[in-house]
């Protein structure tokens, strides 16, 4: 993987564990229990994504075995009550599915989990065929990203494009993702530039400007990068 930014399809799993949707309880909790996973995308016809269906869905048949809530409280979790008697995935998925495209950033993909409160995301193609699956752990990928990697990025992306001509002035060093940069410029302002882009390459972790470099108002006193 090179380049920034990464997208899904660069993290995705792509052997995907699913269900149909007339899968019936059993086989879910089974498939489950065999392949280690939460919650499974519920596809129809040649693959179509239509539903997931997780742990929290199967739940509620449990709850309910408890005969000691008060129809109040049935009243008030009357989707749990209807998924307490389905049997099959149809009636038990969470529809309509929240998925993401392959080309989506992992900045999206990690805003639309945060938002919608999910772990993992199916993949669709453009008429929401199953393509694949990420997870948060997939997110976490880019980390990985050997420091060597990450140094000769920052280098190509953002000092020789900040700093045409004068690239050699600029030491970046890299370790456990920490990117330092060193050097003394004329234009201060680029420090702060410096900083954004070198924190927008993926698997960095943090950026610690050590850069100096003169005022650009006339006049003023040495600027340090902050």
């Amino acid at each position: 993987m090179t380049g920034t930014p990464y997208i899904v399809s660069d993290v995705m799993t792509q052997t995907v564990v699913a269900v149909g949707r007339d899968a019936p309880f059993k086989e879910i909790v089974r498939t489950m229990e065999q392949w280690k996973v939460s919650a499974m995308p519920v596809l129809e016809g040649e693959g179509r994504v239509v539903g997931v269906v997780s742990e929290a869905d199967l739940l509620p048949k449990e709850v309910f075995r408890d005969e000691g809530q008060s129809p109040s409280q049935q009243r008030r979790r009357l989707l749990d009550v209807a998924k307490a008697g389905a049997t099959t995935a149809g009636e038990l998925m969470s529809t309509p599915a929240v998925t993401v495209h392959p080309d989506a950033t992992l900045a999206q993909t990690a805003r639309i989990m945060a938002v919608r409160r999910v772990k993992r995301l199916p993949v669709v193609d453009g008429i929401g065929m199953l393509q694949g699956i990420v997870s948060r752990a997939d997110l976490l990928k880019v980390f990985l990203r050997s420091d060597e990697e990450i140094e000769d990025e920052v280098r190509r992306t953002v000092v020789s494009y900040l700093f045409p001509g004068f690239s050699h002035a600029i030491h970046v060093s890299v370790q456990e993702g920490v990117v330092t940069l060193r050097g003394h410029i004329r234009d201060t302002s680029l420090i702060s530039v410096a900083v954004r882009l070198a924190r927008a390459v993926e698997g960095v972790v943090d950026v610690e400007p050590q850069v100096t470099g003169e005022s650009t108002e006339p006049g003023g006193p040495p600027a340090h990068g902050s």
